[in-house]
């Protein structure tokens, strides 16, 4: 017996595993940072009317309201102003239990300072936002933001 052996030309060296995991991980976070999470999609038309002083809200203990025109792969809802909510568009009867519902969804601590943001086509007329205000009044959210672009659009 010889105390050393040839090695087979033919033998491939194991592929190391080890950082497998790593670089798993490493996928996992990456993806969690950079996917954005989107709230709801538009099914209306939505230029915002311009304002010269505006500020940034907290999005935590916003609930947006969408008004406007159905755009154009939803016409079969007609050509009048709409009211969207989340994903879906309501009457302006149900805007008082979209909004309680949606408040009751929130953290304890954000429900009494929740602030409604009202993202209305600049197109679309008053007596839509006026009998929007009015369910508001009936729900209690009396804190109401009128959401606008910083740059003068045509």
């Amino acid at each position: 017996m010889s105390k050393f052996r040839k090695k087979d030309k033919g033998d491939l060296p194991a592929i190391s595993t080890a950082s497998l995991p790593d670089i798993v991980f490493m996928l996992l976070f990456f993806f969690m940072v950079a996917t954005v999470m989107r709230d709801s999609s538009l099914m209306i038309e939505n230029s915002l009317p311009s304002a010269d002083q505006v500020e940034k809200l907290k999005k935590d203990r916003t609930v947006f309201i969408y008004g406007g025109k159905p755009s154009a792969q939803f016409k079969q809802f007609g050509t009048e102003p709409r009211i969207q909510f989340n994903d879906a568009f309501i009457g302006v009867e149900d805007v008082q239990s979209s909004v309680l519902q949606a408040i009751s969804e929130l953290n304890e601590d954000l429900q009494s300072k929740v602030v409604v943001g009202l993202k209305v086509d600049k197109n679309t007329n008053a007596g839509l936002v006026s009998d929007i205000k009015q369910e508001l009044r009936k729900a209690n959210a009396l804190k109401v933001m009128y959401i606008a672009n910083t740059k003068a659009q045509n």
